[in-house]
């Protein structure tokens, strides 16, 4: 008869655990605590590596949400009047009704800049 070789189970009485990153839940409770903003934006705003209502301001809102936008591709641009309206105070619905045109405008020259120039 063959033996089998037997592996050892990583939850070996006396094993210790593999550590286990864990997201920081100050910054993502001061995240979540800014106006128009909640627990999945700040989610996303940490995965991003925006930290803080400073990282976010020195950003800025259409800044901040390409930066999203590359790690969570499927965010809607209500973050974008969320993330505009934690930084100005107003509600998102009235950041989307006054501000849209222009905050549109700086997305699309903001994405133009990251677009490499095709040449022929």
């Amino acid at each position: 008869m063959v033996q089998k070789d037997r592996q050892a189970s990583p939850r070996r009485a006396g094993a210790a655990l593999p550590a286990v990153a864990v997201p920081d839940a100050d910054a993502a409770r001061a995240l979540a605590s800014l106006p128009n903003l909640g627990p999945q934006s700040a989610a996303f705003l940490l995965a991003a590596g925006i930290r803080t209502r400073e990282d976010l301001a020195a950003l800025g809102s259409v800044a901040a949400f390409v930066r999203v936008r590359r790690v969570a591709l499927r965010v809607s641009l209500n973050l974008l009047w969320a993330l505009e309206g934690a930084l100005s105070g107003l509600h998102w619905s009235a950041v989307a009704r006054e501000h849209r045109t222009s905050l549109l405008l700086a997305l699309e020259h903001c994405e133009q800049q990251e677009k490499p120039i095709r040449r022929k």
